[in-house]
């Protein structure tokens, strides 16, 4: 089995150091703010400040395979003929009763629903809704049974009746899916060398899972990884990045946002430089201006290599420590959202649900959520039972013109910051609201997420081994 990363990120995001702003790291950071994104051991880090409870009641994407057209799935019906099934007795009140979850497995876990589970389907189900729970099982994994001392009683009863656990599914001992494969956008520490920030990273033919039960994608990544590491650094810095090139083919890089002083660092094969070919290294050198959500990928056969995972974030946190989102809003922590729609199908930060990360905060907590889209459509992000504040766009605050919003559009590559004050405990659907792109016969797969907020910190770190 595949497993995510474990490095720890050492560099300094907005106002650390000298504007109060706790420290972040893409997969959950150590003081404070909670950037699920990434790796194991930053989801640990978050999961012990802010506890989570990971139920998704939300739809997921009919991905499409490159080459093929698009297709749009819909509810399998019944055989032409055939009477709605209907559940046993014993089954049915087994699976709507009993709130307990039992430990003890009895099979493998598995990317399909049980032979017998869709032989015994309650009354008016179909084989979707088989599988729509299946998805959600293999989303919570060991963490259900957990469930219980974080929403008390009550909720826990209510999931649990939900997800029949009375049928002891294998998954309630599994870890839960988006612990079991690598997730990437770990944020790296630069090099400084003579006042300048050096990041030294390669450009590499990987091979990349979307969820832990498809077939691996020949892919690529910076370092090994989809979406590379996240860079961050300070408005005002003077930065190189160095990429070593270990493809078959050439390439470039793109800082996307930055204001370049010198149009030769803007990474456009014969436009600004010679294509980085097999086994040479380029080094990109500017100055890191204006502050905002930037990000950095390939810009050459873009649509091939951006496609398949040479994309990442880079963040520029202001230099005056006032401005930082800490400061200026209270934010406590951040998620960063990068969208892809090409091969591999649907996809956030890398992966299609139940891989994606959770967004996980305590109630009263203030999180801010970095939209970045490389793909090559429109996805309109909609968070349930919140409203988004929208903050900044393309790396510019919006300061009077700041909005509202529970539906935000974010085309491509365009970035968006939104805040999102949480105050009421619950698991919140959080998705693309082009329903092709979220849910198909199969069950909830593609561009979903959730933001679970608990209602005080609970550490589950044990269940994420």
């Amino acid at each position: 089995m595949e497993t995510v990363t474990l490095q720890d990120s050492q560099s300094t995001p907005e106002g650390s150091a000298d504007g109060g702003t706790p420290r972040s790291t893409p997969g959950g950071p150590p003081a404070g703010l909670i950037d699920l994104a990434v790796t194991r051991r930053g989801f640990l880090r978050g999961a012990a400040l802010a506890g989570t409870g990971l139920v998704a009641a939300t739809v997921a994407a009919c991905a499409p395979a490159a080459g093929q057209a698009w297709q749009y799935a819909t509810s399998k019906p019944l055989a032409s003929g055939s009477a709605a099934p209907v559940a046993s007795a014993a089954a049915s009140a087994a699976a709507s009763a009993a709130p307990s979850m039992s430990m003890a497995p009895t099979a493998a876990p598995s990317a399909v629903p049980s032979a017998s589970a869709i032989a015994n389907l309650p009354p008016g189900w179909s084989e979707h809704d088989i599988n729509a729970r299946q998805v959600i099982r293999r989303y919570l994994g060991k963490i259900a049974p957990a469930l219980k001392g974080v929403y008390g009683d009550a909720a826990f009863a209510k999931l649990a009746d939900m997800l029949a656990a009375s049928e002891n599914y294998p998954e309630l001992t599994a870890i839960p899916e988006f612990a079991q494969v690598t997730q990437g956008n770990e944020q790296i520490a630069p090099k400084i060398v003579n006042g300048v920030k050096v990041f030294e990273l390669t450009i590499d033919e990987i091979d990349h899972k979307i969820d832990a039960t498809k077939a691996p994608l020949k892919a690529l990544g910076y370092n090994k990884i989809w979406p590379g590491p996240q860079l961050r650094v300070t408005e005002g810095d003077k930065v190189q990045a160095v990429f070593t090139n270990n493809l078959k083919e050439t390439t470039g890089v793109h800082f996307h946002g930055i204001e370049f002083e010198d149009f030769f660092q803007d990474g456009v094969p014969f436009v600004t430089q010679k294509p980085i070919a097999p086994g040479e290294t380029f080094t990109y050198e500017f100055t890191a201006t204006p502050h905002g959500s930037m990000m950095y990928h390939s810009h050459h056969n873009a649509t091939d290599q951006v496609g398949r995972g040479l994309l990442a974030a880079f963040i520029v946190d202001p230099k005056d420590p006032a401005e930082s989102y800490a400061k200026k809003y209270g934010v406590t922590q951040e998620y960063t959202w990068i969208s892809n729609d090409t091969v591999g199908g649907f996809t956030i930060n890398g992966h299609g649900f139940p891989a994606v990360v959770p967004i996980v905060a305590a109630k009263g907590e203030k999180v801010l959520v970095r939209f970045m889209n490389e793909g090559i459509m429109m996805h309109p992000w909609h968070l349930h039972g919140y409203r988004m504040r929208v903050v900044a766009r393309d790396g510019a605050r919006l300061g009077t013109a700041e909005f509202f919003a529970d539906t935000l559009g974010v085309n491509p590559g365009e970035r968006y910051d939104v805040i999102v004050d949480v105050d009421r405990p619950g698991v919140w659907a959080f998705h693309c609201h082009i329903l092709p792109h979220v849910e198909g016969t199969e069950g909830m797969f593609g561009m979903v997420n959730t933001l679970i907020v608990t209602p005080t910190k609970v550490d589950l770190t044990p269940l994420l081994t």
